[in-house]
């Protein structure tokens, strides 16, 4: 690692934590020719290809996930600790998956999965964007689905 003021390149590491959030490490170095304390994160490069509705591609984000879940857990019993945990959950489940390349409708149907679970009122909201509802039959629908799960268990 370079440091970015002498641009060295014999640095030591000072400190680390991980970074549940972003699925990284932070790390704090100092470098021994300046003395200068600087701090790096070093992530996972996920080469998962996101394939989207209409058809292109791009690289899969965990940042992604926690902005949709965040939009859907919005004043719900489900905390922003809470999003980030279970965006990591998925984003380490397609890890174990070792896939190349992922659907936006996979990983919506894993978030699903694990939202019914969590707060139904998240569940719903995500599936209105999710599932792009047309009109209030749908929704209706939806929540039928979460009634029965309710009167299976």
């Amino acid at each position: 690692m370079r440091c970015p003021y002498c641009f060295n390149e014999e640095t030591k590491v000072t400190d680390s934590r991980n970074v549940v959030e972003t699925n990284a490490i932070k790390r704090r170095r100092e470098c021994l020719k300046c003395q200068k304390r600087f701090t790096t994160f070093e992530t996972v490069d996920l080469v998962i290809q996101v394939k989207k509705r209409d058809g292109n591609f791009e690289e899969f984000s965990q940042q992604k996930i926690i902005q949709g879940l965040d939009a859907a857990c919005r004043h719900t019993k489900v905390s922003h600790n809470g999003v980030r945990e279970l965006a990591h959950e998925i984003t380490m489940e397609l890890l174990e998956r070792q896939v190349k390349e992922i659907s936006t409708e996979e990983i919506g149907s894993l978030i699903m999965k694990r939202l019914i679970e969590l707060d139904h009122i998240a569940y719903i909201r995500f599936a209105c964007v999710y599932k792009r509802f047309k009109d209030f039959h749908q929704l209706q629908e939806a929540i039928d689905s979460i009634n029965s799960e309710k009167a299976k268990a």
